[in-house]
């Protein structure tokens, strides 16, 4: 059993988290998000707590982490419970306004997580990330099943590596987009699942706005202007297209241990991202709007 004793304990299976998830009730009715991971993430489930705890000092709106520890089960964190809706399932009734809107708070949230700087021991991010290209464009070529004009995203990351030069790197989410997000009771934006944060380049956080941009194009501008306060440097867009690349890239073989609908929504998806940059040949996504009236 869990160090805490729970009145009732319910099982939640969405996601793609390894850990074991539960809404549980304690015998003040108070209902908590409780995750169980396994003993040997016991070190990084404590780095992630106490990050979370430095997130939240932050006014970040978020499930807060509340406990953490060890049990019969493994390694046991306790988060806050958040009463609402998926954000996702509400982003496409709202107005285009309001979707907007939104956006903007999720960049400008973004920013306040990034603001936590990364330590001095972390490797130099350029070193760091080729090192993650190479292995990923190595993968993609050996995978079994490749995508329609795949060669452009390897071609434009190969042209422009060299912008990795010199970046900050920063705590990172590790997994910003809409499906990590909900709207509380009070219609207000609050951030979940902290647990593939990282410490890398703030840019490389916008590499999951293709699922942002798919659900609405609006939000994914609102977000980006956001987190720049409607200043956004060209060089950003440049390195933001060498990530979703790189993303993409990586996704195909990814899904094929999922089977084929996974597969064909990662096809589906790289498609989408190189109509979007034109094979890409263009720097900016055509989903990209400066502002809404």
């Amino acid at each position: 059993m869990c160090a805490y004793d729970f009145k009732t304990r319910i099982q939640i299976t969405k996601g793609w988290s390894k850990d074991k998830k539960y809404c549980v009730t304690a015998h003040d009715g108070k209902k908590c998000l409780l995750r169980i991971s396994k003993t040997e993430q016991q070190e990084r489930k404590r780095v992630e707590f106490e990050m979370m705890q430095r997130v939240e000092s932050l006014g970040v709106p978020m499930c807060k982490p509340i406990a953490f520890g060890t049990c019969e089960e493994g390694v046991y964190f306790l988060q806050s419970w958040i009463e609402g809706k998926d954000f996702e399932e509400v982003l496409t009734r709202i107005t285009y306004k309001e979707q907007y809107a939104y956006g903007i708070e999720a960049g400008q949230i973004l920013k306040h997580i990034n603001s936590i700087e990364a330590p001095d021991t972390q490797e130099e991010w350029e070193v760091r990330f080729n090192s993650k290209i190479d292995q990923k464009i190595k993968m993609y070529k050996d995978c079994s099943i490749k995508y329609e004009y795949g060669q452009a995203f390897i071609d434009y990351i190969n042209a422009n590596r060299y912008l990795l030069q010199n970046r900050p790197q920063c705590y990172q989410h590790g997994d910003y987009h809409v499906g990590n997000m909900m709207i509380d009771s009070e219609g207000k934006l609050q951030i979940i699942d902290f647990d593939r944060a990282d410490f890398g380049d703030p840019w490389e956080e916008f590499n999951r706005i293709v699922w942002s941009a798919q659900r609405s194009p609006l939000f994914a501008s609102g977000m980006v202007n956001g987190y720049f306060n409607d200043n956004v440097p060209m060089d950003f867009w440049r390195l933001l297209a060498l990530y979703i690349s790189n993303n993409t890239l990586s996704s195909i073989t990814w899904a094929i241990p999922f089977g084929q609908s996974e597969v064909d929504t990662m096809i589906n998806q790289a498609k989408e991202v190189l109509k979007w940059y034109d094979n890409m040949q263009n720097t900016i996504p055509t989903w990209y709007k400066r502002c809404i009236k």
